[in-house]
């Protein structure tokens, strides 16, 4: 499928065709973060691209984060960006996300389940909770809004998403962001979706 193809995606990084990317963390994702008490957390971040979340954990203390994307551009960007923090406290991963094993407390969802082709959606979802400890979850934005284009990005509704995850997690939220970023405002849902 040519939206999941490592190519594809660093064609789009080396020719800066990155339009979702903000720049810096996403303030929903950001408020979330800043509640999180333990630093301890394993937490994983699919498609991360840029990894403005990644680099925003490891900076205030978290020392259990990893970040998997097959595009190797956004990843060699962001060992850069790292270089000044203890290298055991993070893992950089080549890889494609649905080739992943691990155990995580915590998925961070930004950008990526939006990237992928809806096709593969109840894959995501069957993934996320192998991937989930007990009482894991998976936190994070989704577009909450149809495309006039072919993705990716692929947009989607909230009655989609709850069908879609209803049967492997707890919908402990999902709602309208309430603080996202003027472009964005009204289009994307704050979700938090517990492991069952």
């Amino acid at each position: 499928m040519q939206t999941l193809a490592a190519e594809f995606w660093n064609e789009k990084y080396l020719h800066q065709q990155t339009g979702w990317d903000l720049g810096e963390v996403s303030p929903p994702i950001k408020s979330y973060i800043d509640q999180i008490a333990n630093k301890n957390s394993r937490i994983l971040i699919p498609g991360a691209g840029h990894a403005y979340e990644a680099v925003y954990l490891l900076e205030n203390g978290f020392i259990n984060v990893t970040v998997i994307d097959f595009a190797i551009m956004p990843l060699s960007n962001l060992k850069l960006k790292l270089k000044d923090i203890n290298t055991a406290h993070y893992h950089l991963i080549h890889d494609d996300f649905f080739n992943h094993e691990g155990v995580y407390d915590l998925i961070l969802e930004q950008t990526f389940f939006c990237a992928i082709h809806p096709e593969l959606r109840k894959d995501y979802v069957k993934h996320t909770y192998q991937l989930l400890a007990h009482k894991g979850k998976i936190a994070g934005l989704l577009f909450n809004s149809a495309f006039p284009f072919e993705g990716p990005p692929f947009g989607g509704s909230e009655d989609e998403y709850r069908k879609l995850f209803k049967l492997k997690f707890e919908i402990k939220l999902m709602e309208q962001a309430h603080n996202s970023i003027e472009p964005r405002k009204g289009s994307e849902l704050f979700v938090i979706l517990s492991k069952k």
